[in-house]
């Protein structure tokens, strides 16, 4: 189908049998679909509309549903079938400045309006390289993205379907460049340039100086996971540095105000183990860490005082509401029953920005969807974006 095509409406509602909270199957086709990655909000139209990827008449492409109506528009008409770079397009991400959704296809960083559904050029990246997330700055001025040297001829990779040749790939310190492209057109500016790999680079939601990306790898065998930048200074720094041998922390986010960074991890087995909840700001100061029962494949949160998490394969999403002392029991809010076998089928949960529900995605029906679970009342006050 090409872009614009209308799917008409798929969504569901049903109770979860478990804790009887509302959740909405967003998608119903034959196929997977699956919400951006998580540290990659697709909300815009003042949050009324969801950019969506997914598999469609044998083809990925980025679809956009209307939270209102439950419609569901097709964005790109892109000529792809399934592969492990078009996986790529669950770290697309969207701009609600510019009104503008950017993604990679063929070796191209696209810009995507929403209004229009024209496209436009902003990047052709070299042959010998992939990149991985990309990120808006918070004025829409610039994409910020990791481009990584493809070593694909040397080792047997597949990163997205199991993390095949994670540490082979770490290990060979590929050359990679932190990048900031500009949306408007010029050429790329080179931030960072390591023979070290560099990933995840997430743009501050309010701070278009601010961001940060982490040196990938497996988490017990990285010098320091987060990195911080302010691109006005050209200053960059550590952030949450290791403080025991085994300790390992990761899947760092931004909180909505823009200026600290949320993660999780473990203790190392000299610490005494278990897991901790934490945040910190962009500075390296006020660290908040809270140990934490029960443990997380990746942790949500738009301030530090209700954290969402996925739990286990096949489990539930998981509530920690922050009490005096440190973390509340988990709560679950619903079943996923979630495979996570491969990264489109991550549950990779998250809170809405009016902090009104959790957007989540899962297998549990053979296909991906992905799913609102509505927070129950007293739970919405510790949610919201502050």
């Amino acid at each position: 189908m090409k872009k614009g095509f209308n799917w008409g409406v798929e969504w569901t509602r049903e109770t979860d049998a478990q804790t009887g909270v509302e959740i909405t199957k967003l998608c119903d086709y034959k196929s997977h679909s699956n919400h951006l990655y998580f540290t990659n909000p697709g909300w815009h139209d003042n949050n009324n509309r969801l950019v969506l990827c997914g598999d469609r008449n044998n083809r990925a492409n980025l679809f956009d549903i209307d939270l209102r109506s439950g419609e569901i528009t097709q964005l790109t008409d892109l000529d792809t079938r399934r592969t492990a770079r078009d996986a790529e397009l669950s770290v697309s991400c969207v701009s609600e400045k510019n009104n503008e959704a950017y993604f990679n296809h063929n070796d191209e960083l696209r810009a995507l309006s929403l209004e229009t559904l024209e496209e436009r050029v902003l990047w052709k990246r070299p042959p010998d390289g992939f990149v991985n997330i990309i990120n808006p700055t918070a004025d829409g001025q610039h994409i910020i993205a990791c481009l990584c040297e493809d070593l694909s001829t040397r080792i047997r990779m597949d990163l997205t379907n199991g993390y095949v040749g994670m540490d082979e790939y770490f290990d060979a310190k590929p050359r990679c460049q932190l990048l900031r492209i500009p949306v408007n057109g010029g050429k790329p500016e080179v931030l960072v340039d390591e023979n070290l790999w560099l990933s995840h680079p997430n743009a501050s939601p309010t701070k278009p100086n601010l961001l940060t990306f982490c040196h990938e790898g497996p988490w017990h065998r990285v010098d320091n996971r987060i990195w911080a930048m302010d691109t006005d200074s050209g200053k960059i720094w550590p952030v949450r540095q290791r403080r025991d041998p085994g300790e390992v922390i990761g899947h760092e986010y931004w909180l909505a105000d823009g200026e600290r960074i949320g993660y999780h991890g473990t203790r190392g087995r000299e610490a005494g183990g278990g897991s901790f909840l934490g945040s910190v700001r962009f500075d390296d100061t006020d660290a908040r860490e809270y140990e934490f029962p029960g443990s997380s494949w990746h942790v949500h949160s738009n301030d530090d005082r209700l954290v969402v998490g996925d739990g286990q394969v096949g489990g539930d999403v998981l509530l920690w509401l922050r009490n005096a002392n440190g973390y509340d029991t988990p709560r679950a809010l619903c079943r996923h029953r979630c495979s996570m076998h491969v990264q489109n089928v991550h549950v990779h949960p998250r809170l809405s920005p009016d902090g009104g529900y959790v957007l989540y995605t899962s297998d549990k029906t053979g296909y991906a969807s992905p799913y609102i679970a509505r927070l129950p009342k007293e739970l919405r006050a510790y949610s919201v974006s502050t």
